[in-house]
């Protein structure tokens, strides 16, 4: 209570009742991150205690924003009495916003659950300081998608990088890892500055910087396409679109497990929603240049990036590859959606839209789920490549199952949320012959096929996945003292199953929500569902899904199953040892492996790949074949563009000279030059 009177009073509300109590949950986070301060080194009370107020207050978000959408009620606006004297801060509360923090809410809650079991002492950094970066992690991004203005925006975005940074150099005495979050901040930085850019062309020369002024500026195409560039440039270095992916597969390893899950499953979005905000609400026009942009790099990066997950031996490396890939569909969707929408096409722009919507919160379900299923595996057998894990279905039964459930949502399998997102950006796709341009006709198949092989090779990497960690015989001896999860970290995990079984059962939920966004963003919402059973995006008669009919069905043959053999073969089981193809001595090593399963795709798609091998000698008395592979745009991008840096660093190396009287009549210079060009003007 104490807290909603504080946020009541601080906050000139114009509309006051939601937008004050989601609100009140940020500054909940924000006192639990100041609370993790009073005893910095106690895991008992920052890990047991703090953490699961902060899983409650993500559940509380989750419910308001639910609330909001399900009651379609009009946007609120307010005016903080924070920021600059002539920059107050702006927040808005609208459907879209609602949605992202709905999904906020549902995923942090699970994620804070598990992290309450999950972090321990010794985890190189002192449990206050990750409480308090974790909790402002969570304020920022909910402040990301309440911003109604460009300072307030850059503010939580910078704070949002800043904490998460933190966070993945934990571990900040190992030079991988402060490497990996080097380049990860790097990239945050550049994508910040294209973002900042972009809102600098936005306000059209009014050089008012709230998202209304942005709304009624009048840009031509170009500057239109600018700032649209700009906007695609920032967010998608945010997202890891290709070829803005390269930090992604560091960080997500070097970060623990609970921070990679925060990072794929939440922060990414945040990318998704700064581009959607831009892209359908501050630019009110869209040109189908743009969709087609979108849509070659969403299909792209979701092949590349299950390509490379594909033949990845690090598991957490494999699903860092693996949320490449969901980004790509993500932004396939949205670039449809564009292409829908600047044809005069809405309804189909609509469930294209709701297609990346509902795969947004389906991805920050499962893949969270996965991440936090490897961080238990992480804990419990010290190991993280795949070569050295299997059988651990045996002594973790309750991560195997829990970890099962995920790795056939994100396979796309029915009755599971992961399917419903998939289908209808079929759907989507399977309306584009309706679209009045021939060139986009002509490419749209080649974009269906290779939608269709990226969710094909997405299953077999979910069959890799799965199938070395958890099933086979273990292939170190060690292995066999692994345990399962604490309570605290199942309770985490099954909340994130229960969340990828309902809206698998029942997608009417997701879509009622995906519908208030885009009926908000394109002034059409997707076709309600003819029952409670089934949903019908367009029309009944073209296509109709029931997650829930689907599911009885399942139920139904595997009783019927289970009853017959109970009836006819119970008794009758001859028990013996299974075939050995002749040879007895089956073992470990006699199992396919991680790099078993990816060779194929190793041999399919070779020019993706940069790869050196290491090929045994014959005198060599124990024989390895290993092979090193790379990612191309690393040394055809990445590290021509650091060498012209340095050249260039090293060129003007000479203006830091350590003298004084050089500094400040290189400042002098500086301003007159500036006057000179001001009163030019």
């Amino acid at each position: 209570m104490n807290f909603h009177i504080w946020a009541t009073s601080a906050i000139n509300i114009i509309s006051t009742h939601e937008l004050s109590s989601v609100m009140t949950v940020v500054a909940c986070w924000l006192v639990l991150a100041i609370a993790c301060l009073v005893r910095p080194h106690s895991i008992r009370y920052v890990a047991r205690f703090l953490f699961p107020l902060g899983a409650l207050a993500c559940v509380a978000m989750s419910c308001l924003a639910a609330a909001i959408l399900l009651s379609g009620q009009s946007p609120e606006v307010a005016t903080l009495a924070l920021g600059l004297p002539d920059l107050p801060f702006h927040v808005r509360l609208d459907a879209l916003s609602a949605f992202f923090l709905m999904l906020l809410g549902l995923a942090g809650a699970g994620i804070s659950t598990f992290a309450a079991g999950y972090f321990r002492s010794g985890e190189g950094t002192a449990p206050g300081l990750l409480g308090l970066q974790y909790h402002v992690f969570l304020a920022s991004m909910a402040v990301v998608m309440l911003a109604d203005d460009a300072y307030l925006f850059m503010v939580a975005w910078e704070t949002m990088a800043l904490t998460s940074y933190f966070l993945v150099t934990s571990q900040h005495r190992i030079p991988e890892i402060r490497r990996a979050g080097f380049l990860y901040l790097l990239m945050a930085h550049l994508g910040a500055v294209c973002i900042l850019l972009s809102f600098g062309v936005m306000q059209g020369g009014s050089w008012q910087f709230t998202f209304d002024a942005m709304r009624n500026a009048t840009l031509t195409p170009f500057w239109a396409t600018a700032a649209f560039t700009l906007a695609l440039l920032g967010f998608g270095a945010k997202a890891g679109l290709v070829p803005m992916h390269v930090w992604l597969p560091e960080a997500h390893p070097a970060a623990p497990s609970p921070v990679s899950a925060m990072m794929s499953g939440l922060m990414l979005k945040t990318a998704v929603y700064g581009l959607l905000r831009i892209a359908f609400d501050l630019l009110h026009v869209q040109f189908w240049q743009w969709g087609v942009v979108l849509l070659v790099l969403g299909l792209f990066s979701g092949l590349f990036g299950a390509i490379f997950a594909a033949v990845q031996t690090d598991m957490k490396r494999l699903l860092a590859y693996s949320s490449i890939e969901n980004v790509g569909l993500i932004f396939t969707a949205i670039g449809l959606s564009i292409l829908f929408a600047a044809s005069h096409m809405p309804l189909y722009g609509a469930l294209a839209l709701a297609a990346a919507l509902i795969h947004a919160l389906n991805h920050s379900l499962f893949k969270s789920m996965l991440f936090l299923a490897t961080g238990s595996v992480l804990h419990a057998t010290r190991q993280r490549s795949l070569g050295k894990l299997g059988g651990l279905i045996r002594f973790m039964p309750w991560v195997a199952t829990l970890a099962l459930i995920g790795t056939l949502a994100i396979a796309g399998l029915p009755p599971l949320n992961g399917f419903v997102s998939e289908w209808l950006l079929l759907q989507a796709f399977l309306s584009t012959p309706q679209l009045p341009h021939a060139f986009v006709n002509m490419l749209i198949p080649l974009g269906a096929a290779a939608l269709a092989l990226t969710v094909a090779l997405a299953a077999y990497v979910m069959v890799k996945f799965y199938g070395v960690i958890f099933l086979g015989q273990p292939r170190e001896a060690s292995l066999k003292e692994a345990h399962d999860a604490n309570w605290l970290e199942r309770i985490g995990l099954c909340w994130l199953a229960v969340g990828c079984v309902v809206i698998g059962v029942q997608p009417q939920l997701a879509l009622k929500a995906a519908g208030r966004a885009t009926g908000m963003l394109l002034g059409q919402a997707v076709a309600p569902p003819p029952s409670i059973w089934r949903i019908a995006p367009i029309s009944s008669e073209q296509a109709s899904y029931s997650g829930s009919i689907f599911l009885a069905v399942i139920l139904s043959v595997v009783a019927i199953t289970f009853l017959a053999v109970r009836l006819v073969a119970h008794g009758r089981v001859r028990r013996t040892a299974a075939w050995d193809c002749g040879y007895p001595w089956q073992n470990s090593r006699m199992q396919d492996t991680a790099e078993g399963f990816g060779q194929p795709i190793r041999h399919m798609f070779d020019s993706f790949f940069k790869m050196e091998r290491d090929l045994p000698l014959p005198t060599d008395i124990r024989p390895r074949y290993r092979i090193h592979i790379e990612d191309r745009f690393w040394s055809a991008l990445y590290q021509p563009v650091a060498a012209v840096v340095q050249r260039l660093a090293d060129a003007i190396s000479f203006l830091q000279g350590g003298r004084l009287a050089f500094y400040l009549l290189s400042s002098f210079l500086t301003l007159l030059a500036l006057l000179v060009l001001v009163l030019w003007q």
